[in-house]
């Protein structure tokens, strides 16, 4: 027998302030898996009786004011969670930006990948370091796991597909050859962008900036992704962003991206 299930990401930007816009969004697309990142709120006060009550359970790593990723599951369709992870085994760190976890013999890992501020920056090599670690320890998990999605907002648009002006972000922090690079080895290692796996529409993101109406005039990035193993790759049957709740008052700035998959 196969059963569809829906996994997805979403950089909430802000837990407190977007849970209405989650329960919502949940409500109206009831995928099986999400991973939150930017939570901003710490492990005390993550929402486990309000997400309890719309069927979902949770495992969480918070952090104050900055950074803090979830994985959300359906109760009523995924298996309890087993070997909860956070952050990354290579990269000691005290920002809290990776979570995984076991449902059965599928592996789910949601991440925040580090902004990087600037090419060049102390914080851009910080996240060339970190990204090496993710490769390196990515590759430890597929072996152990070959049914392994790692979601989340990668802050890396792969390709100048998903700029809305590429030559305006030519080697610019998002966009740079040294980010590009460090997301091609993660596919290498067996990894596929399930959204490109299928036709897309030109000029589809995930990301707009606040300012100067980024978003009423479509100057976005793809920089949130759902990446599916090998094993999973034959059974994606769909990839999509939901711009939806970038419409609603008081949006994160970002937006779900949606895959499906029989197993």
């Amino acid at each position: 027998m196969t059963n569809l299930i829906d996994i997805a990401t979403w950089n909430v930007n802000s837990l407190k302030v977007r849970l209405p816009h989650l329960l919502q969004w949940l409500q109206n697309n009831p995928v099986d898996l999400i991973g939150l990142q930017e939570l901003k709120m710490t492990d005390n006060v993550f929402p486990v009786d309000a997400l309890e009550e719309a069927g979902y359970g949770a495992v969480f790593a918070g952090q104050k004011t900055y950074n803090g990723v979830a994985i959300l599951y359906k109760k009523a369709t995924m298996p309890t969670p087993s070997d909860v992870t956070v952050n990354l085994p290579s990269f000691p760190d005290e920002q809290k930006r990776v979570i995984g976890a076991s449902f059965g013999d599928f592996r789910f890992v949601s991440a925040y990948v580090v902004n990087g501020s600037e090419v060049g920056s102390d914080k851009f090599e910080y996240k060339k370091a970190w990204l090496d670690a993710l490769i390196a320890d990515c590759a430890q998990w597929l072996s152990s796991n070959p049914k392994l999605a790692l979601v989340g907002d990668f802050n890396i648009a792969p390709d100048d597909r998903d700029v809305h002006d590429p030559a305006a972000w030519k080697d610019q922090v998002l966009c740079s050859e040294d980010e590009r690079s460090r997301f091609e080895k993660l596919l290498s290692l067996g990894l596929h962008d399930s959204f490109r796996l299928f036709e897309q529409a030109d000029k589809t993101f995930s990301w707009w900036d606040y300012r100067q109406r980024g978003f009423q005039k479509n100057r976005g990035l793809r920089i949130d992704h759902v990446l599916i193993s090998d094993a999973l790759k034959s059974n994606c049957t769909a990839s999509k962003i939901d711009r939806t709740p970038r419409k609603w008052e008081k949006p994160s700035d970002h937006a779900p991206a949606v895959a499906t998959l029989s197993i």
